[in-house]
């Protein structure tokens, strides 16, 4: 396998995308994160994609923000001190992904954790492996969303669950997460991107242009209700990162954390 960070394969107009930091759990280090949105723009542009399907190189779908690099500084402060009005060293979009008309299938595979959970939400819809686990653990690190977790969670499990599992840092496996409507399906872990690119070719089978015109109204309606706490969240986001924000705690609750991790997702 190829040692880039994020891989690209183009088969039959499905674009699958792999997150490719096996050893580090997926992390979204920086590499990670300048890379993964050029590629979902590349796709967005590219013709012969209709469809894209976002995973993780096994053992995990993707484990969040790579602590060890926040820790240790490697998110520099103007990535933290922009508003949503001037938003040069953030995101110039809302979420972790650029916008986009095409369908976006997230395959989970494994653990998508706090940052890599807000990935996953960010895609249309998800397809779970029996391996798959989810965790909000922003308040157990000591960090505030800012990909739209707290906009996005409730709407696919409600108000209250979406709470439980941020207060909490508890895990949800697979099977409790399609109970709760996380994901669409739970399917055998070797099974899982054969169901996706099924879906992906079910999809391709509509006319392509009534697929995105559906996909944005879906969007536009939902914007109607939630636009107003994108930035209610972001707003929390950058005045906890320059007022809450403890780098030096961070690194000393990370092993905690993967060890609490492990506890809950073995088995």
């Amino acid at each position: 396998m190829s040692d880039d960070p994020v891989l690209l394969d183009v088969t039959d107009g499905v674009a699958l995308i792999t997150l490719n930091r096996p050893a580090s759990r997926n992390a979204l280090n920086a590499a990670v994160r300048r890379l993964l949105p050029r590629i979902v723009a590349q796709c967005e542009a590219d013709p012969e994609v209709d469809v894209m399907i976002l995973t993780g190189a096994n053992p995990a779908f993707c484990a969040g923000i790579d602590l060890k690099e926040l820790g240790g500084g490697g998110v520099a402060d103007h990535e933290l001190r922009s508003s949503s009005e001037d938003r040069s060293g953030r995101l110039p979009w809302r979420g972790a992904l650029p916008p986009r008309t095409k369908l976006l299938i997230g395959a989970v595979n494994g653990v998508a954790v706090t940052g890599g959970f807000e990935l996953a939400l960010g895609c249309d819809f998800l397809v779970a492996s029996e391996n798959a686990r989810f965790a909000d653990t922003h308040a157990r690190v000591g960090l505030m969303p800012g990909w739209g977790l707290t906009v996005l969670l409730p709407q696919r499990i409600g108000v209250a669950r979406a709470r439980e599992m941020s207060v909490t840092g508890n895990f949800v496996d697979a099977q409790l997460a399609y109970d709760w409507g996380l994901v669409n399906h739970v399917v055998p872990h070797t099974e899982l991107l054969d169901f996706c690119r099924s879906l992906a070719t079910d999809c391709r089978s509509i006319d392509q242009a009534a697929v995105r015109r559906m996909l944005r109204t879906y969007e536009e309606v939902s914007n109607t209700t939630v636009a107003e706490a994108w930035t209610i969240e972001d707003k929390a986001s950058r005045e906890w990162q320059l007022d809450g924000l403890d780098r030096d705690a961070i690194e000393s609750k990370r092993a905690a954390i993967m060890e609490r991790g492990r506890s809950q997702t073995q088995g």
